[in-house]
């Protein structure tokens, strides 16, 4: 049925006639009438209140004047086109009508990518977490100058400072600062020679044969995306059903942890010296930046897998339409 609102006021006689109208009309085109007094709410008056009567009827807005035969062609076109709106639901729903549709390349993409995104993401990880470690084994066997292009590239993410990164081929797999009081550990100063202060000389030292090659990304990155390759196949082997941690969880044990080890010692050394020096070890790095890692992706890893569900069952539909539109012909 025709839904109408008339938006009047009080002592209104072309409101009156409006509505008078309205009603003569009902017994010939039938519909249902909402009445708005626009002086009780400011929203509405500020909209209508210099025009009334205001009358919508369906996708049609009629002012003062209001003549009779206005409102009649109004009611018969906004009921006319209900009317067609169901005759073709009806016809869908029969399948006396197929509404065309087309199936694009880029909907083909889109359905292939919603399929295969965790296999693509996963390897994209895989590649970039494992190309560090390429480095120093491209050092060991002496092709210098591949090895040095990965450490240029990955030198534009990663800090790359020596006593907090990982070593291959050495007499350790780490050579910390003094600083950060590792026992069981030959310190950075110790096996380089070089000063912990010394930010630059710690960038740009790789290693040597005996003390090793230093993978071109840093500790904590290594777990961080560690951390998040390891997700992506376990969600994957699941078969993607894994739920959402909360996002409390997420915070207080995937950022609270990394945040607290990364900015206080941030703070702590040069130049800030805002309190108290420390220097984290190995050991934390990598517990902090995997926990970050794992359950950055365990939060958002469910999430993007619901968006491409949803898009999978919608081009999924599509491209059945599509087929069937094609047979039919």
């Amino acid at each position: 049925m025709v839904e109408v609102t008339l938006y009047t006021r009080k002592d209104c006689h072309l409101c009156e006639l409006a509505q008078q109208y309205l009603e003569e009309l009902q017994n010939s085109i039938p519909h249902t009438l909402l009445t708005i007094d626009v002086d009780t709410d400011s929203s509405f008056k500020k909209q209508y209140g210099l025009n009334v009567p205001v009358v919508l009827v369906g996708p049609y807005k009629l002012t003062a004047p209001i003549e009779k035969r206005d409102l009649e062609i109004a009611l018969l076109a906004t009921q006319h086109s209900q009317d067609q709106e169901v005759k073709i639901r009806d016809a869908i729903r029969g399948g006396q009508l197929q509404i065309p549709v087309s199936w694009t390349k880029s909907d083909q993409i889109g359905l292939w990518f919603s399929k295969y995104y965790l296999a693509i993401f996963t390897i994209m990880v895989f590649l970039y977490v494992s190309m560090p470690f390429v480095a120093p084994v491209l050092m060991k066997v002496g092709a210098e100058k591949p090895a040095k292009m990965i450490y240029r590239v990955y030198g534009f993410v990663c800090h790359q400072l020596a006593f907090r990164s990982w070593f291959l081929f050495g007499e350790q797999i780490a050579y910390p600062r003094e600083a950060a009081g590792v026992t069981g550990f030959k310190t950075y100063e110790e096996a380089t020679g070089l000063s912990g202060d010394d930010l630059l000389s710690a960038r740009e030292f790789i290693g040597n044969p005996q003390i090793g090659y230093k993978v071109a990304l840093c500790e904590r990155d290594v777990a961080i995306y560690g951390g998040i390759l390891i997700f992506g196949i376990l969600y994957a082997i699941l078969g993607r059903k894994m739920k959402s941690i909360h996002w409390v969880i997420w915070i207080l044990i995937g950022i609270v942890p990394i945040a607290i080890d990364g900015v206080s010692q941030l703070l702590s050394q040069p130049p800030l010296n805002l309190i108290p020096y420390r220097e984290s070890t190995p050991l934390l790095r990598t517990i902090t930046g995997f926990l970050f890692g794992f359950l950055t992706a365990w939060f958002g890893y469910p999430y993007l897998e619901e968006s491409m569900s949803e898009n999978r069952k919608y081009l999924e539909s599509k491209l059945d339409r599509s087929k069937k539109v094609v047979n039919k012909k």
